[in-house]
């Protein structure tokens, strides 16, 4: 038996790798934001979503070419890929609980799966959007165009596909669904009050009354409909929403979150390292609203007979 020449990939296939791994890795990178919520931390956690990011394109690169070259044991890397994502899921879910003690306040679970879910699904966009612009680009070479327009065809593509999925994913957050000011805190005695929602009445020492009354900052969410009431009274969601305004402002001692029934409000209440009132309001108006606490309104409406 003869030995088997070498494998040689053809200009067009290369390009075809090339410019599907970019995409994909782009594509993962533009969605990768280290903002007030600091999460991934900065710079571990981006190198490893990055890698991540670039492995998911590749896989998605070299599908089309190993299919046309009838190398169908490849393609199994897709299913191996999916289950890896998963992995990921999972470690990094256990990786927030894990930090969960040392945090000013915990994220909750529900938060915590949330991100967990975000992070699995951006490897995703990863490779679907490499996946797009490689069956673009092996289009474009069964129509024997060229080079460029090759190249052209699958940034475009891949480009159309990353927009689509990006705003199909995008989540709301507490800002689309509620009003969001500061309020008035009320100390009398042992008992704390925001504009009549009582808060706490643990405030037993002068010490304790002095320091929320002079240092203390609060927060009111109002519901801008009767339904997002539900959203906004969920405790994992206003463990949420709690968790970023410790995280970005620091907590010196006290920290509380509560429900006012009569009007739907939430109340937030703090004691901050750094008082920074505009901060506050911006980080409580992007904390985003959790896939556990959103609901569809339309299947409560009730039915008409005969429908």
């Amino acid at each position: 038996m003869g030995e088997r020449g070498p494998i040689i990939i053809s200009t067009e296939d290369l390009w075809l790798i090339i410019i599907a791994a970019a995409m994909g890795t782009i594509a993962r990178v533009l969605v990768l934001k280290v903002d007030y919520k600091q999460y991934p931390s900065y710079p571990n956690g981006c190198l490893i979503h990055v890698v991540l990011a670039f492995i998911a394109a590749s896989i998605g690169a070299v599908a089309i070419p190993a299919v046309k070259s009838n190398n169908y044991t490849a393609v199994t890397f897709l299913a191996l890929a999916i289950q890896h994502f998963r992995d990921v899921r999972k470690t990094e879910r256990e990786s927030l609980l894990g930090l969960e003690q040392t945090e000013y306040t915990p994220r909750g679970e529900a938060y915590i799966d949330g991100i967990a879910k975000t992070f699995e699904a951006r490897n995703y966009l990863a490779l679907v959007v490499a996946l797009s612009s490689a069956i673009t680009m092996e289009a474009a070479i069964a129509l024997q165009w060229g080079i460029t327009i090759q190249v052209l065809a699958g940034v475009l593509i891949g480009t159309v596909v990353y927009q689509i999925i990006s705003r199909f994913s995008k989540g709301k957050t507490v800002g689309d669904i509620a009003n969001v000011r500061l309020a008035k805190i009320k100390v009398e005695g042992t008992e704390v009050s925001v504009e009549g929602i009582f808060v706490t009445n643990l405030a037993g020492t002068e010490n304790a009354q002095k320091m929320i009354a002079d240092e203390g900052v609060a927060v009111i969410i109002e519901p801008t409909q009767k339904n997002f009431t539900i959203a906004l009274h969920n405790f994992g969601q206003r463990k949420a929403i709690l968790f970023e305004a410790t995280r970005t402002l620091g907590t010196k001692r006290y920290n509380f979150t509560r429900k006012d029934f009569e009007k739907g409000r939430v109340v937030i209440l703090l004691v901050p390292i750094v008082r920074d009132d505009e901060k506050l309001l911006a980080v409580v108006k992007n904390t985003p609203l959790l896939e556990s606490v959103k609901k569809s309104y339309a299947v409560l409406k009730p039915k008409v007979m005969g429908d």
